[in-house]
């Protein structure tokens, strides 16, 4: 661990066994005061195991975990200076907005003269000044949230733990609702932890991400550093939408690789220093959808579906279907070896610039291609150019 200033939360080689099955791994990280911190993975990776032991409700089986620089791994939840939000909130339906909140409090001893003053004053640092006497049935999907928030935020804990809380709500709301938990995390400048399966949330709200795969942090950084310099396969293609493509590498230098994929591609991508490609490795190379330029098929080209462009590679193909999301659109190319590759496009006018049936041209560059050692991995897009 790095020395400096006291982290409010600090894992030290944290794993957990259930019987045969290692759900976390050896998992080290800490995170600095007042930050946003994102545990993003699939389903069943370990992430919720991970919250709960820092929570307390379950027991490391190895390693420690240290709260404001103190251990607590064998403190039980209620001597943690930690809460938590759930996905359906346990939000209580017989009390009002204004006792949910200071349940709580009134658990923890505080004076009953105290309580109504800091009920009211999380109310309005959440924005919802005028809900005290609300019934929790009143409440907009987005508004039980804040309450949800509010209801931890009275007890002033060092870490707020949020066990993926916009799960249960529809897209419109969950989108608006990234932004509010952005929002009231810098207004109440306390450490957030959160859980979540949708890298969207992760990366829209997170000053640092951790990538979680098989009870393991394959990589924590910046939400850019995830999305523009995966240090993995698993990373690339789980964090933003990727073609992938399985091959083997036919020639290297130290600027560049040159790949023959499965399906018979000739391509490019650029060697990074920290995973150099050596030829005749088997890789899996990467090339994000918006990377891709799309443009009318050269008629004097020799027809091979298959050629360098200028620093790069060119794939002809045919659109084989447009998925229209108003200025953020797709289309699907279908190339001469049938694999199916995924471009965005800026639609302009009524109608799209490509229809389906077109003759198209597909380009793109050497440095945006990431070429990974196999792993045997297939997170994210699947073998023969299929889009994450």
């Amino acid at each position: 661990m790095t020395s400096g200033p006291v982290s409010d939360l600090e894992c030290a080689n944290i794993s957990k066994n259930f019987g045969p099955i290692r759900a976390v791994d050896d998992v080290s990280f800490e995170i600095p005061s007042g930050s946003f911190f994102s545990i993003l993975g699939p389903s069943g990776c370990g992430k919720t195991t991970l919250m709960r032991m820092i929570a307390g409700f379950e027991t490391p089986s190895a390693g420690d975990i240290r709260i404001k620089g103190k251990s607590v791994v064998a403190a039980p939840p209620n001597k943690r200076n930690v809460k938590m939000v759930f996905q359906h909130l346990a939000l209580f339906p017989m009390m009002n907005v204004f006792e949910n909140i200071a349940y709580g409090l009134r658990c923890s001893g505080t004076p009953k003269s105290d309580i109504p003053g800091k009920v009211q004053n999380v109310l309005d640092r959440i924005a919802l000044p005028d809900v005290g006497q609300r019934e929790i049935h009143q409440l907009s999907g987005g508004q039980k949230q804040r309450i949800a928030i509010a209801r931890c935020m009275v007890l002033d804990p060092d870490v707020l733990l949020l066990d993926e809380p916009l799960g249960a709500l529809d897209l419109k709301l969950r989108e608006a609702m990234k932004i509010e938990l952005k929002l009231l995390q810098h207004q109440f400048n306390t450490t957030f932890v959160y859980i979540t399966h949708d890298q969207s949330e992760a990366l829209v709200m997170s000053d640092r991400v951790a990538v979680m795969n098989n009870g393991r942090f394959e990589q924590i950084g910046r939400p850019q550093e995830l999305y523009h310099a995966p240090t993995s396969a698993f990373v690339a293609g789980f964090v933003g939408d990727s073609n992938r493509w399985a091959g083997r590498v036919v020639d290297a230098d130290a600027q560049s690789a040159k790949i023959e994929t499965a399906d018979g591609l000739v391509t490019e991508c650029a060697q990074r220093a920290a995973h150099p490609l050596s030829g005749g490795d088997a890789v899996d190379l990467f090339v994000r959808p918006e990377f891709i330029a799309v443009g009318r098929q050269d008629a004097s080209r020799d027809g091979s579906g298959n050629g360098a462009a200028a620093g790069g590679t060119t794939l002809t193909g045919t659109v084989d279907s447009i998925l229209f999301n108003g200025a953020n659109s797709r289309v699907l190319v279908r190339s001469a070896s049938n694999a199916l590759i995924e471009a965005d496009v800026t639609l302009t006018g009524g109608d799209a610039d490509f229809r389906e049936g077109d003759s198209v041209a597909l380009t793109w560059s050497a440095r945006n291609a990431m070429g990974f050692r196999s792993d045997g991995s297939r997170a994210g897009g699947a073998a023969g150019g299929n889009a994450a």
